[in-house]
């Protein structure tokens, strides 16, 4: 398999790492905006005949569209924020290739009720063009990160194996992570982080389809396990909500992630002064999204890895019915920082996202998973997936909730 890889922040870095050793990844094409970030990590990868690096704009489709056929590229990985999806999104189409993400296309409010109701959403960009994709006998594969991804593939699973009767899907994130030496430190990019978090969360429910409720809503504490606790969690808009309804029959999906007062307090103050925005502004002679200052005033999430310490558990929680009996599970995986810097030398959330992906291209390599479309992680047979998780380093643990 060929692949271009778009992105090599950390969670790019990560993926090439991760597939390094996979004998059936024949070349990995490693592009960026950032020169030095390229030449860093193919040193880091050695051999530059199969990890080639080129300067590329992910705004520029056909700068990606041209990298796509010099290489003859099987797949166009995106790992770039979702700010880039529909460049690198209708590249793939027209390069006549395999899509995939991690982010779907971005959202934007409702104009007139930004908390009771959804604008365009997560991904319509994407969904909306499938049948073309179909058409042309081509696959796009949406949201096969971590969450979404793997707690989309959890689902699924429950679904098929663990459930007669699914009440609500609940994807639950919480950390017990913390960063030395800052006094705040996002061990993600905060570009994604605003975006989600500040944005009106949305909640499907199958009476109501999907609507949307105020930033940071229905906060409840839930018990994260192997010793990371009981931590509150507030709603945060994510793709799983526009997933998983698709293909998961069930009566409820919400998403919700735990912060911190820190974190929410900081995410405030930074809408409050229009530090969020994603949209160019005139400084002086200068245009720049202050979304763009934000994120450059913060330490880079790749680099971060030898100041952290603790673990990221991603999970879902399904309440249901089985053989006429009421049921809760917790679906989950924790990474821990410490292990994914021994292995790995990337930091414990990079890692934990980017694993996803390169199982991804395993089963599509093997001709496990086919499809058409554009389709979410949900369209496939859950069990070699999960098969997979603990030979790539990264098992699945599961929790009966009494």
């Amino acid at each position: 398999m060929k692949i271009l890889l778009v992105g090599v922040g950390g969670v790019g870095e990560a993926i090439a790492v991760i597939a390094k050793d996979r004998p059936w990844v024949e070349k990995i094409v490693l592009s960026d905006y950032n020169r030095g970030r390229i030449k860093e990590v193919q040193e880091r990868l050695g051999d530059p005949e199969r990890f080639p690096i080129e300067w590329v704009d992910a705004n520029k489709q056909e700068l990606i569209e041209e990298l796509a056929a010099k290489y003859k590229v099987d797949l166009i990985m995106n790992a770039c924020d979702p700010l880039y999806n529909v460049s690198i999104f209708d590249a793939a189409y027209n390069a006549g290739c395999k899509y995939m993400d991690m982010a779907m296309t971005l959202s934007t409010p409702h104009p007139e009720k930004p908390h009771e109701k959804c604008g365009v959403k997560l991904g319509d960009y994407q969904f909306e063009r499938s049948k073309d994709w179909e058409k042309k006998g081509l696959l796009a594969i949406v949201g096969l990160g971590v969450e979404p991804g793997m707690a989309d593939i959890f689902a699924r699973y429950a679904q098929d194996h663990l459930f007669d009767e699914i009440d609500e899907i609940g994807i639950r994130d919480g950390a017990n992570m913390e960063v030395k030496g800052y006094d705040f430190a996002p061990n993600f990019s905060i570009w994604t982080t605003i975006e989600e978090c500040l944005n009106p969360p949305v909640i499907w429910e199958k009476d109501k389809g999907w609507f949307t409720t105020p930033p940071f809503s229905e906060p409840e504490v839930f018990e994260f396990p192997e010793g990371i606790g009981k931590i509150e969690v507030v709603n945060v808009e994510h793709e799983e909500v526009l997933l998983v309804p698709r293909w998961v029959k069930c009566k409820r999906v919400t998403f919700k992630y735990g912060l911190g007062d820190q974190f929410i307090g900081i995410l405030k103050t930074l809408h409050m002064l229009g530090l969020d925005n994603k949209e160019p502004i005139k400084v002086k002679d200068v245009m720049v999204a202050p979304r763009d200052v934000v994120a450059a005033c913060l330490p880079d999430p790749a680099h971060l890895g030898d100041r952290m310490d603790g673990k990221t558990c991603a999970g879902t929680w399904i309440k249901g019915k089985k053989d006429g009996k009421p049921r809760q599970v917790y679906l989950y995986q924790i990474a821990d920082n410490g292990d994914c810097m021994e292995r790995l030398e990337c930091q414990a959330v990079v890692a934990q996202t980017a694993f996803n992906a390169v199982i991804g291209w395993d089963l599509l390599e093997h001709a496990i998973w086919k499809g058409v479309g554009v389709l979410g992680p949900e369209a496939f047979d859950p069990v070699p997936f999960m098969n997979k998780m603990a030979e790539y380093g990264f098992p699945y643990g599961i929790r009966e909730i009494e």
